[in-house]
């Protein structure tokens, strides 16, 4: 007998911004699959048991949790932010496709969730108030001239632009080749928000002007928000500024 397989996001990290479905989903099921630091957001009972790996092998564990799932278990897989926004339920989607019958069967629910740009730019003011994209600057998955292409492009549109894995160890030049790009294209004045760990305590927010963007200063747990042309932003005597994206673009 098939079992039910629930993907859910956490939210960035906050537990107010984990949604009651998906706190409601965590408490259904039996086995959690995921990455270690995103288990470990979860209080878990006894009777609850966590498969962590690493946060590269995303596919394998798609599989393990479908396996699983298949053979009559409550599976639930953990994703931070929004299960659907460069993350898991990709994963399990995929895994379908190219595995047994038996994993089409499966009862599959995707909880939605607070993504990483929604919490930045909630903090900032409304950067996302027009039309906005989110791209990943991690080539493990897409070649880098694909990533150029698509911030060529975007930023020629005039969309906002939400980046997420910035920068890591082993890719340390993306996010300045990145800044590079859009100086090209974009006014040097154009506002870049820097948001690291929205909603917790290590919460940081940065507000610079493309100009000014420094790489160095985003990690894994930042997410990159650069604005359009059209983005704004309000100075405010004694509170950080709002920075906002109009409703309305001019022909």
């Amino acid at each position: 007998m098939s079992g039910k397989l629930t993907v859910v996001g956490t939210g960035p990290g906050n537990p107010d911004q984990t949604t009651p479905e998906a706190t409601a989903a965590i408490a259904a099921a039996h086995v959690f699959f995921g990455y270690g630091p995103y288990l470990d957001r979860l209080t878990l009972r006894p009777d609850q048991r966590r498969v962590a790996s690493d946060n590269r092998e995303e596919l394998a564990r798609a599989k393990d949790a479908l396996h699983t799932a298949a053979s009559g278990e409550q599976v639930c897989v953990v994703s931070g932010g929004d299960p659907g926004v460069f993350a898991m339920a990709a994963a399990i989607c995929e895994a379908i496709e190219a595995g047994p019958p038996a994993w089409r069967a499966v009862d599959l629910a995707i909880v939605p969730g607070v993504t990483a740009m929604l919490a930045v730019a909630a903090r900032a003011g409304a950067p996302l108030g027009h039309d906005f994209c989110a791209i990943s600057l991690s080539d493990n998955l897409k070649p880098w001239t694909v990533i150029e292409a698509r911030l060529r492009a975007v930023a020629s549109a005039g969309l906002v632009i939400a980046l997420y894995n910035p920068i890591s160890k082993a890719r340390p030049w993306q996010l300045g080749t990145a800044f590079a790009i859009l100086r090209e294209v974009l006014p040097w004045t154009t506002p870049v928000i820097f948001g690291r760990a929205a909603g917790r305590p290590d919460e940081a927010m940065t507000i610079v002007t493309l100009a000014e963007a420094d790489a160095t200063k985003a990690d894994m747990a930042t997410c990159v928000i650069i604005g359009s042309p059209e983005t704004r932003i309000i100075e405010r005597e004694g509170l950080p500024p709002l920075i906002y994206s109009p409703r309305g673009v001019k022909a």
